[in-house]
């Protein structure tokens, strides 16, 4: 059983990533119906916290049937960091999760997110003061390091944990990979044969099929795997990676009846949250992923990217489903 502090996820968890845009609780309601174990919400600035920034705030949304759930903060000062973390608790998550792994411009050339992997000392400060302060687990993700000369996640790990952190993401890429080339697992092999750490680790990076999160988790006995990208508009990957552990090699692929229910549900969670207009707006990154495949699409795409009427996006579904259906 793989637990963070106090919370049970089972025999091999997989975790839904906190992405930027994607992670919200519309998303995360049908990753979870779908299978996700444990979940994050989108990465929230800790001066935007401190400041009640309105984006901030509504990120701190969190509901029981997304439970277990962490917060993901980040940030580059530590007094901003420990405030925001106790402002996190009050919204009464299961844990708060540091984000050490960001490699965006915005974040990394601003002290933060993976710019802590070039201050090993300030990232124990930081880590130290929230996990001192705040009476839930406290995790972290991160990367390999900054670049291919800094590979340090191992001493990152170490530090970390003998400071009181309960698990450790790694995505298994370095700050200067972004997200290109392809990620590199074997430090986190290494991270799991040393007898020192004793917190679980989970792996995050290219895991974009149920045979992928076999092979990771056999070749590099992680606790676990985060799944990011390859959940967007395929919810589905959760079950089918629990279906493929479990020896069932010929799960169903979604139909057409499934990825339009689901669909439907996502973009109507989108709009109860948000709005008609941001939640509609927000809703297109999800589309292409949600129908990939289907032969002679591309009219049904441009009214579900374009649109703008709740209605009419429900009847292109709707339409979408007469057709397909009668084809299958």
């Amino acid at each position: 059983m793989v637990k963070i502090g106090n919370i049970e996820l089972g025999e091999f968890p997989l975790l839904l990533a906190p992405m930027e845009d994607v992670s919200d609780p519309p998303f995360r309601y049908v990753c979870k119906q779908q299978g996700a174990d444990m979940m994050y919400t989108e990465f929230i600035s800790s001066e935007g916290l401190i400041r009640n920034a309105a984006k901030s705030t509504h990120k701190l949304d969190v509901f029981e049937y997304e439970r277990p759930i962490g917060i993901q903060l980040f940030g580059s000062d530590i007094n901003s960091m420990h405030e925001a973390a106790l402002i996190a608790e009050q919204a009464n998550p299961d844990l708060i999760d540091i984000n050490y792994g960001c490699p965006v411009k915005q974040v990394a050339c601003r002290g933060a997110g993976a710019a802590l992997l070039q201050d090993i000392p300030k990232m124990v400060s930081m880590t130290k003061k929230i996990v001192d302060s705040v009476k839930l687990p406290v995790t972290v993700k991160t990367r390999l390091g900054w670049d291919d000369k800094t590979k340090n996640v191992l001493e990152v790990a170490e530090r970390l944990q003998d400071i009181g952190i309960k698990a450790l993401t790694v995505h298994a890429r370095t700050r200067s990979q972004m997200y290109k080339g392809e990620a590199d697992w074997t430090l986190l092999g290494e991270l799991k044969n040393n007898s020192r750490i004793k917190i679980p680790v989970f792996g995050n990076g290219d895991v974009d099929s149920p045979q992928k999160a076999l092979e990771m988790k056999s070749r590099y006995g992680v606790d676990g795997i985060m799944i990011g990208r390859a959940s967007i508009g395929y919810p589905w990957i959760f079950n089918q990676v629990k279906q493929y552990l479990a020896g069932n090699t010929n799960f169903a692929m979604p139909g057409i009846e499934e990825r339009i229910e689901v669909c439907r549900t996502h973009l109507l969670k989108s709009v109860e949250w948000k709005g008609n207009v941001l939640g509609i707006l927000e809703m297109r990154r999800h589309y292409t992923n949600y129908f990939k495949g289907m032969d002679h699409f591309r009219e049904y795409r441009v009214k579900l990217v374009t649109s703008t009427n709740l209605d009419e996006l429900l009847e292109t579904l709707e339409l979408i489903r007469e057709k397909y259906a009668e084809a299958a």
